[in-house]
């Protein structure tokens, strides 16, 4: 057997290595045609990225040539010490604010208690009034009279030690800050808008009214009706 033979024989013989169809060969050039593509395009995008770097030559050069811009430093350092001086004293103002807010709401924190308690004082002072001032022997009223007293005494130190200060304006001169006018008095004796008789104390918190104190004020007296003349009777009337 010849050698061309053989080799035909070899290859009838190997299922491996089969003859190529036209349709796989078509598809196996579609296939590098894509791959070559892809392969270009990535190529390209490079390309364009290294031309966009500013190490490539391009825009960047361009910029380079413009001179920086200047920064008014001076400015910006007086804006900045405007901004800090602005917060501190608002800062200042927030503490200061808080401070006088603490202060009065421990000054003034009292005043509903106050005022309900200021009615015990009123009640005590119209009982003294009940009272007769002479006692005489009566011993029992006697103690009656001087526990009040006492009572009334002690309550107004309380007053005095938490601020509580009470206003009796008779003499003075009417306040329509302090005062609250009840009526008025006709009377020659004083002067218009003084103060005449108190009916109910005022009391004061620490500098703020609690209580305005009610009163009866002095009106001038009303002028006399001028008696009209009689007109002298005629002579010839009288005869």
């Amino acid at each position: 057997m010849s050698e061309t033979d053989k080799q035909e024989t070899e290859r009838s013989e190997d299922p491996a290595e089969e003859e190529e169809t036209p349709q796989e060969a078509e598809d196996a050039a579609d296939t590098g045609e894509d791959e070559s593509a892809a392969e270009l395009g990535e190529l390209g995008e490079g390309a364009e990225a290294d031309k966009a770097s500013p190490w490539a030559g391009g825009p960047a050069e361009a910029d380079a040539d413009d001179p920086p811009e200047e920064r008014d430093y001076e400015a910006e350092i007086a804006e900045l010490n405007d901004r800090l001086l602005r917060s501190l004293a608002e800062t200042e103002n927030v503490r200061r604010r808080g401070q006088r807010e603490r202060e009065e709401t421990a000054k003034f924190a009292i005043t509903g208690f106050a005022r309900d308690v200021l009615s015990v004082a009123d009640n005590l002072r119209r009982a003294l009034e009940a009272l007769p001032e002479d006692t005489g022997e009566n011993e029992a009223l006697s103690s009656l009279v001087g526990g009040i007293e006492l009572t009334e005494r002690e309550l107004a130190a309380i007053f005095q030690r938490h601020g509580v200060e009470k206003i009796d304006p008779a003499g003075e001169k009417f306040d329509h800050n302090l005062h609250e006018a009840m009526f008025e008095i006709p009377t020659a004796d004083a002067e218009p808008g003084t103060v005449m008789q108190v009916v109910e104390t005022g009391y004061m918190l620490n500098g703020r009214l609690l209580r305005a104190a009610r009163v009866g004020i002095a009106k001038a007296p009303p002028e006399p009706e001028s008696v009209p003349e009689t007109p002298p009777e005629d002579a010839d009337t009288a005869a």
